[in-house]
């Protein structure tokens, strides 16, 4: 059968032409289509795909011409680049134009159409082999000529790939840049610490496009756990402790980021479940020349790996989710300053009035005491001191309830999660770290931000009995910081149904030294004790049932 022969001006006005489309694309990914669209199209070629490879000579993305979605579906996985695929020479074309003879041909994979010849060339990028490329079923079959065509095409795709970066690193950098202004703001606008985290981490892995993004902070016992995790797998990676021969750690130690560009082909990998991505980037959060945790970016298997260009970026905003745990601590420092500031006014309200009063009152009792042993007073002078010291006692009393109500007026609106978040973050500068706080409501722990939960919470526990949990908590707190030497502490905060049949507890969990053999003063406790007898519930403090730690529980019925 004889077939045309090409008109060599008709072929070099379509070579300009596609080599001219290729340079308008921005995209990479349209950019690769296109590249396999007009090869097949300038060599007759019924079929055509293009591999893109990583560092492990793996397909990483896998764009087809000709096919059909119900075939490409059937065929499945890409090639793995094995027989005539992977015989494709570095630096020339590979041509076969009797497939079925071909000694190279082990067979076509299952639901595979039938071809009948074939055409492979290396695409290369930097003198680097960027991916393959293989045509088939071209009527007359291939010649050296498709190969300079392809050759030529090859170099105008590597040229559109390598501006398409470029460009694409500029709006990376202006995204990131945008980025950092965004959590900046947040930041100074007083966002809390976990609250400027979760956003850091948000962000990041949008303006990352990582599918995973996760920040590595210091835990309980010297180790290194995933504090907030944000994007696919979030639930299964939070909280996984990191070992200290790991990857992150090495990062930590060394204060320098990294990528690797495939986790579920690493030949080591500690974190089993990390096995579920590919490319990460890992990037220290730098504070003053000492990292204080690890940012990681995780993408899934079969995307492009991270850059180069990527690392200084998150680096960046690494350092800025340090600078919002440094300012996070510089608030609570604030709030503890604040906090005994108001204790020592109310001390002094206390001294310089009702104190004084009480003394006074109490002398002017004993003068009158000594007189009368003596005869020296009458009944009338008795009846007269009497009246005059029950008048100061009673403006002892109303001063008393002034400073009190001083002191609550400004939480009289705040419900009773609130303020059990505002001990636990007040106490945070003197433990060194952030207590946990659980709130479990009729058995179901909810998170913070619910709010309809969260009233109810508030709306189920007395006023009297919530002051009470308040004290409970601050005293337990109080008690870990003076003396259990711990490295963490959780709070539970369990309501389970409503007055009169339900129930408040609150459990004050520390992983310290325990309780010592002989406690030297017990008032603190001995309130707690108290503030339970008069609702008719219980209190207790015993060593924690993991060994370690004290295991405080106040637990009242609802009114």
């Amino acid at each position: 059968m004889n077939f045309p022969h090409p008109d060599p001006i008709q072929i070099g006005q379509e070579l300009i032409q596609a080599t001219l489309d290729l340079t308008k694309q921005l995209e990479i990914t349209d950019i690769l289509q296109q590249f396999v669209d007009q090869a097949c199209h300038l060599t007759d070629a019924r079929f055509g795909a293009l591999s893109v490879l990583d560092a492990w000579g793996e397909t990483t993305m896998f764009l087809q011409h000709g096919f059909s979605d119900d075939e490409a579906e059937a065929v499945g996985e890409p090639p793995k680049g094995l027989g005539m695929i992977g015989s494709i020479p570095a630096n020339d074309a590979l041509i076969i134009n009797d497939i079925a003879t071909h000694p190279l041909f082990t067979g076509f994979p299952p639901g595979h159409r039938s071809m009948y010849n074939f055409l492979g060339v290396p695409v290369q990028m930097k003198d680097q082999v960027f991916g393959r490329l293989y045509l088939t079923d071209k009527p007359g079959g291939f010649t050296d000529l498709d190969v300079r065509l392809l050759r030529i095409l090859g170099n105008a795709a590597g040229v559109a790939v390598e501006n398409a970066r470029i460009y694409r690193e500029s709006q990376n950098r202006e995204r990131w840049i945008t980025a950092s202004q965004k959590i900046t703001t947040a930041m100074m606008e007083g966002a809390e610490e976990e609250e400027a985290l979760a956003l850091i981490a948000d962000t990041v892995r949008k303006v990352s496009d990582a599918d995973t993004a996760l920040i590595v902070l210091p835990s309980v016992g010297y180790t290194w756990a995933c504090e907030i995790a944000d994007g696919f797998m979030a639930d299964e990676l939070l909280g996984t402790v990191f070992p200290p021969q790991g990857r992150a750690m090495s990062v930590l130690h060394e204060g320098a980021g990294m990528i690797v560009d495939s986790l579920a082909r690493a030949s080591m990998l500690r974190i089993p479940t990390f096995k579920n991505f590919g490319s990460a980037l890992y990037a220290p959060m730098m504070n003053r020349g000492v990292a204080e945790g690890v940012l990681i970016l995780l993408r899934k298997p079969g995307r492009l790996e991270f850059e180069a260009s990527d690392l200084p970026l998150a680096e960046s905003l690494a350092a800025q989710a340090t600078f919002a745990l440094e300012l996070a601590s510089a608030r609570h420092t604030e709030d503890m300053a604040t906090l005994y500031d108001e204790r020592d006014r109310i001390g002094r309200d206390l001294h310089d009035f009702a104190i004084q009063q009480l003394f006074a009152t109490g002398m002017q009792i004993d003068t009158a005491r000594d007189k009368l042993r003596a005869g020296e007073m009458g009944e009338q002078d008795i009846i007269a001191v009497l009246d005059s010291a029950l008048v100061a006692v009673d403006e002892s009393v109303r001063q008393i309830r002034s400073i009190v109500h001083d002191l609550r007026e400004p939480d009289q609106d705040v419900g009773l999660v609130e303020r059990v978040r505002r001990e636990t973050s007040l106490v945070r500068t003197a433990l060194s770290f952030a207590p946990s706080l659980i709130i479990e409501v009729d058995g179901t722990i909810i998170s913070t931000d619910q709010d309809e939960q969260l009233i109810s919470v508030s709306d189920r526990v007395d006023a009297d009995i919530a002051d009470d949990v308040v004290a409970v908590i601050r005293e337990g707190l109080a008690n870990v910081a003076r003396h259990a030497k711990a490295t963490a502490v959780q709070i539970l905060l369990h309501v389970s149904g409503t007055a009169p049949n339900g129930h408040i507890c609150v459990r004050v969990l520390d992983d310290g030294i325990g309780i010592p053999a002989q406690r030297e003063r017990t008032s603190g406790l001995g309130n707690l004790r108290t503030r339970a007898r008069r609702h008719g519930g219980t209190f207790s403090v015993s060593s924690a049932q993991s060994g370690s730690g004290t295991e405080l529980v106040w637990k009242v019925p609802l009114v």
